[in-house]
């Protein structure tokens, strides 16, 4: 009786809830394991739907591994917000390790959205570049409201060629650091950090 009185009282998920749920098990998983080795029948079973649902939200496993990547792509961007009246230095460390310490954390996921986008995955690469262009958005306006630096694009035009060349090459440095390259994330912070300010200045 207690059992069935459980059962009567558990809540069923909403739509969103349960796109939700299959999500997060999916970010755990292909953070966990290589993109080959993430099989859709695992998730289901985590989750406890049938892989019949699963599939009604996401017909095939590049669209699922699609989601995935764009739910965490916003995430990152949330953990990455600029905070007003903080100077561009400190964001940049801060940022700096926010960002490394997830790309640190899902490791598999990240080597396999990059290798999505390499390959010409058209919703990857729309996430891809969507973050891109927020994150060079925010680095060019935090440049123009630091007083130390101040500069604006107007007046420099070549900032935003340096920020964008920064972006690859930051996404290069991490490609190889999770890939076994031998470096702390306190040295790839300290690296990048360098690398941006270098190219930044005048």
């Amino acid at each position: 009786m207690a059992g069935q009185r459980g059962e009567r009282t558990r809540r069923r998920l909403s739509t969103e809830e349960r796109r939700e749920q299959l999500l997060s098990v999916g970010a755990r998983l292909f953070s966990e394991s290589p993109y080959d080795d993430v099989w859709i029948e695992r998730v289901a079973e985590i989750a406890g739907v049938s892989r019949g649902l699963l599939y009604h939200y996401f017909p095939t496993k590049r669209d699922f591994f699609a989601a995935v990547m764009e739910r965490e792509s916003e995430q990152m961007l949330r953990m990455t917000a600029p905070v007003p009246g903080v100077p561009a230095r400190e964001q940049l460390g801060a940022g700096l390790d926010a960002f490394l310490e997830y790309v640190e954390a899902h490791a598999h996921g990240y080597r396999a959205f990059h290798r999505a986008d390499a390959a010409g995955d058209q919703a990857v690469r729309r996430i891809y570049r969507r973050s891109m262009a927020e994150q060079e958005r925010r680095i060019l306006a935090a440049i123009a409201a630091d007083s130390e630096f101040g500069w604006t694009v107007e007046e420099r035009p070549e900032l935003r060629i340096a920020v964008r060349g920064w972006l690859a090459f930051t996404r290069a440095v991490c490609l190889e650091w999770v890939s076994g390259a031998g470096l702390t994330r306190e040295q790839v912070r300290d690296l990048c950090a360098r690398a941006l300010l270098g190219a930044i200045s005048p």
